[in-house]
């Protein structure tokens, strides 16, 4: 049998989120790209790129940044719990490390920029909660 979260909208497509859809659209909803997203999956960024789209018929959206605010609205983000935010972003989103990426300036000199990836997806995986 397939996990799968059932609704119904008021407005859009009636629809089923698959467990790999909602696992995007909680990507989606940490801010991650199509990328970020198909690294943590382990899947192609061309089958996220797929289910990204699926996610917006069955919501009735058209944009990434429609997607957080429909599965609040529809009751969806409720029903979700830490654990799982915590299972698609992995065990990184209970640390407190701080990347630091080389970003090249234009005038070919090189910059440390620190990132907060890690707060950045607690927050998300509390938020999501």
């Amino acid at each position: 049998m397939q996990n799968v979260i059932s609704f119904r909208g008021m407005e859009g497509n009636v629809g089923i989120l698959a467990t790999q859809e909602l696992k995007a659209a909680l990507g989606i909803c940490c801010g991650l790209g199509n990328k970020e997203i198909a690294r943590e999956l382990d899947c192609s960024p061309a089958t996220i790129k797929k289910s990204i789209e699926r996610i917006f018929y069955k919501l009735g959206i058209s944009s990434r940044s429609a997607v957080p605010t429909e599965l609040f609205y529809r009751g969806i983000a409720r029903k979700l719990s830490m654990i799982m935010c915590v299972a698609l972003v992995g065990q990184s989103a209970m640390d407190d490390e701080h990347l630091l990426r080389v970003r090249r300036g234009g005038n070919g000199g090189e910059r440390k920029i620190e990132t907060r990836m890690a707060t950045r997806r607690a927050e998300c995986a509390l938020a999501v909660a």
